[in-house]
């Protein structure tokens, strides 16, 4: 079994049967697609599960690769927007790191406060679990601006500064 996972791990998947990986693939896709439709209305990165769910299932289905094309396309021309302008970059790090410290605060659960008009049940409800799901959301969502950050802003910077040099 351990020279199963070595391959796996090499990059030999010729080593998995053909079943396994199919079983696999369906089976990480689907719940990829299952936790972005739940994630859309509890907190959590929808859009992001949604999208590797497509990933997933784009290796063994046409109609997935298809849908996977315009998300992209429009995916890297938002990331290339976001990252434009430096009050863009730092409202998308502060929006990050908001997200994360929401979450300690959900996780932590302070007591109620007095303004808080219903019931001590519903503040904050759902504990580290709701909290966890807020903490991994902004860290995605750093990730993401980061790698954003690196593919078009630094490339445009090294590349502005190529073409200008004497």
């Amino acid at each position: 079994m351990t020279l199963l996972w070595e391959d796996v791990l090499m990059g030999r998947t010729d080593a998995i049967p053909p079943w396994l990986r199919r079983t696999g693939i369906e089976v990480l896709g689907w719940a990829l697609i299952a936790v972005g439709l739940a994630a859309l209305v509890l907190p959590g990165p929808g859009l992001l599960a949604l999208a590797a769910g497509l990933v997933v299932l784009s290796l063994r289905y046409a109609w997935a690769e298809r849908l996977l094309v315009p998300i992209k396309t429009e995916a890297l021309k938002i990331a290339q927007k976001e990252v434009k302008t430096w009050p863009r970059i730092v409202a998308s790090a502060l929006g990050g790191l908001v997200a994360i410290a929401a979450g300690i605060l959900w996780g932590v659960r302070p007591p109620t406060p007095d303004w808080w008009a219903f019931g001590d049940r519903w503040w904050l409800s759902g504990g580290w679990i709701v909290g966890s799901t807020l903490i991994v959301s902004g860290l995605v969502a750093l990730a993401l601006m980061t790698y954003s950050f690196r593919k078009f802003r630094l490339t445009r910077t090294s590349s502005h500064r190529r073409d200008s040099s004497p």
